[in-house]
């Protein structure tokens, strides 16, 4: 097997892996703080409806949270064992984030999960609440670690050499790297329109099984207003990441575009077929002048074209295409969100057309996240960490029998877990927490979050 082939069967495996580990933390970093507002409420109010709430969603959060866990595991050995390059090379700046990410995220996380899952009735209320917020804070500092690390990789900064090994010179400049905040507060928005899709879903999906659940229609409200709320700040930060990336690493941009020669007045593809070989597009559907409108903010503004950073160039098709999956389900995701929080405005009530839609939106927030994730980590390609190491002399001496071999196990592995959690998800989901409405009554989508 041909060298360039045992390396795409590498990154394959490592990006199986990642895929289908940032599924559940996509769900837990937001979930976590959906369960602060609900214990919240329950302590304030004292009422039993956002108890059974919170139980409930409890149960779906320490779910995720294992999966999530078991996964990272997983992903983790394949440093050593297809990527030894990576921690020889970078190690001096990678180790340490990593490090930081178990001692003050997981660490934090696992320690107040027991007494949030099994201290409800143990330790004082305050405790408990307080245990709540520090597994959600948890959530929240491992997402920081983990995209401080990958955009330094993506913008490395503060870094120098001494007696040949690359270290950190400027730790704040290595965090606080020029991508680094709109990467942070993109993953965060990311993960709070997932997890509000999933509790807008689930809650939909009990709704369809038992109308008359209150503590469902509830949280089918609190779940599309989130969403509703998060959407079109997650489409103004994503614009000024866009701009950030084109600062920063215009080759991407101009893979996304699909842009190939460097010019002004350039349209915005609305559909294209790259033609990588020949460096042409095949056939386009544009905007004139749209992409330099959007990412210089000026009708005749100057963009970059592929072959100005030839042969370093990334894969164009799957930027092309896994960018705009990602914007048209974002798009979906604005107008469902805002469509619903319209239709159950004042209590009104969701009619069944509305929560089959819902239910089918559960997990709309991964193939967003995951197209977004591709689009990140494809366009930085020929590159592992920018400029400093190529992903070809981070692979180990690992052969393509082998990787093809792991990646069916991956595969056939991952399949049965996904569709496990699934399962158990909707099932968790449809028993519902036990809180209905009065028979005289119609059940409403609850009152406002």
């Amino acid at each position: 097997m041909e060298t360039g082939d045992v390396l795409l069967l590498a990154r394959a495996q490592f990006g199986l892996n990642v895929s289908f580990h940032i599924l559940f933390p996509s769900i837990t970093i937001a979930l976590a703080w959906i369960l602060v507002y609900f214990r919240t409420r329950y302590a304030l109010t004292g009422e039993r409806a956002w108890l059974e709430t919170y139980a409930l969603w409890t149960k779906i959060f320490a779910l995720t949270f294992a999966m999530g866990v078991v996964t990272g595991v997983v992903m983790s050995f394949q440093f050593g064992t297809n990527w030894p390059g990576f921690m020889n090379t970078v190690g001096n700046v990678a180790g340490p984030l990593l490090a930081f990410e178990v001692l003050t995220a997981f660490f934090l996380e696992a320690t107040f999960l027991g007494v949030m899952l099994f201290g409800m009735n143990r330790v004082p209320g305050w405790v408990h609440l307080t245990a709540t917020v520090l597994v959600a804070v948890g959530t929240t500092l491992s997402a920081f670690w983990i995209l401080a690390l990958n955009s330094w990789m993506q913008t490395p900064a503060g870094q120098g050499m001494a007696d040949g090994q690359l270290i950190a010179l400027d730790w704040w400049r290595v965090m606080f790297n020029p991508s680094f905040p709109y990467r942070f507060a993109h993953m965060l928005l990311a993960s709070g329109l997932t997890a509000a899709f999933v509790v807008a879903g689930l809650s939909a999906w009990r709704l369809l099984k038992a109308s008359r659940d209150a503590t469902a229609a509830r949280t089918l409200r609190t779940g599309i207003l989130i969403a509703a709320a998060l959407a079109p700040v997650q489409a103004f930060v994503g614009d000024q990441h866009g701009l950030n990336t084109l600062e920063h690493q215009p080759a991407k941009i101009a893979g996304i575009e699909a842009i190939w020669n460097t010019g002004r007045d350039v349209p915005l593809l609305l559909f294209a077929i790259p033609n990588e070989k020949e460096r042409r597009n095949d056939f386009e559907i544009a905007i004139p002048h749209g992409a330099s409108l959007v990412l210089t903010h000026s009708l005749d503004g100057e963009l970059k074209g592929l072959n100005e950073f030839a042969p370093d160039i990334p894969p164009v098709a799957p930027l092309f295409f896994g960018f705009r999956l990602m914007v048209g389900m974002g798009v979906l995701m604005i107008a469902l969100s805002w469509f619903g929080a319209w239709r159950t405005r004042r209590g009104a009530v969701a009619p069944n057309w509305l929560l089959w839609t819902f239910a089918a939106f559960t997990f709309s927030g991964w193939i967003a996240t995951l197209a977004g994730w591709y689009v990140t980590e494809i366009g930085r390609q020929p590159w592992l960490v920018t400029g400093i190491l190529r992903t070809a002399d981070a692979a180990g001496p690992v052969s393509g029998a082998e990787l093809g071999a792991s990646i069916t196990s991956y595969l056939i592995t991952y399949g049965l877990l996904l569709v496990a959690y699934m399962v158990v998800l909707t099932h968790i989901a449809g028993k519902g927490a036990g809180v209905t409405a009065p028979s005289s009554g119609n059940v409403t989508a609850g009152a406002p979050a």
